[in-house]
């Protein structure tokens, strides 16, 4: 391990495995030595230009939509859970995919074939099982007991995946506890996973290189608010 990540539990040979194997993916993708802004599901997401330009964008399930109705681009990467629906987004577009799946890789690329209107130029595959095992590595065995589920959010497993593998910073945007429905869907259903997620959040806030730009969520739970004058030397 190179990076200052503390872990709650024992690290398996596994996922010291998988995590070399993870960073020389996301190394040949460029994405390993950049930092990230997370694109959460929340309305009105806080994403400056001044952001955007410094941070690769990584879109988590079909927040990508809402980045497209902004004119923002495709993403740098997208995080998707197992059972999304591609009938919310058929034309999403990334420079590559992380997918938490449970499907041999073949199967997941004949699946993305047959989304004829997606554009992902590559795919980094993640069975389900691993990620929440890299879940439990930072947060420790009691986030099993807290909520309904037991584990966090995809959003929350895109950040503890990306300081496993050590992405250098990772910013929040678009994450909210206050603001209800997403960004992508008119319908404002719920989201789910708020209290593993706000768990999550108070075992990471603390560590150097998180950070959110939702003022509120940096307020309501003491994470570092991101800036562009002054950025991770807050």
């Amino acid at each position: 391990m190179t990076d200052q990540t503390e872990y709650a539990v024992t690290v398996s040979p596994r996922l010291i495995a998988i995590r070399e194997a993870h960073r020389a993916q996301m190394d040949r993708l460029g994405l390993l030595r950049r930092p990230w802004v997370l694109l959460g599901g929340a309305p009105e997401p806080a994403m400056p230009e001044a952001l955007r330009m410094s941070h690769a964008r990584v879109d988590i399930n079909n927040s990508g939509l809402a980045a497209k109705r902004f004119g923002w681009g495709p993403a740098d990467l997208s995080v998707r859970r197992p059972v999304e629906s591609w009938d919310v987004f058929p034309d999403l577009e990334a420079r590559a995919m992380l997918w938490f799946s449970p499907r041999p890789r073949w199967r997941q690329r004949w699946k993305l074939l047959r989304q004829r209107r997606a554009r992902i130029a590559a795919l980094v595959s993640l069975h389900p099982d691993d990620r929440e095992a890299i879940n439990l590595a930072l947060l420790g065995a009691e986030m099993t007991s807290i909520g309904e589920l037991g584990k966090p959010s995809t959003g929350i497993a895109a950040l503890c995946y990306g300081l496993f593998i050590g992405v250098p910073e990772i910013v929040l945007s678009g994450f909210s506890f206050a603001r209800v429905g997403h960004s992508y869907d008119t319908l404002a259903r719920p989201r789910w996973q708020i209290a593993e997620d706000r768990f999550a959040l108070e075992k990471l806030r603390a560590h150097p290189g998180v950070a959110t730009s939702e003022p509120e969520l940096a307020a309501d739970l003491g994470l570092r608010l991101w800036r562009p004058d002054i950025g991770r030397a807050a």
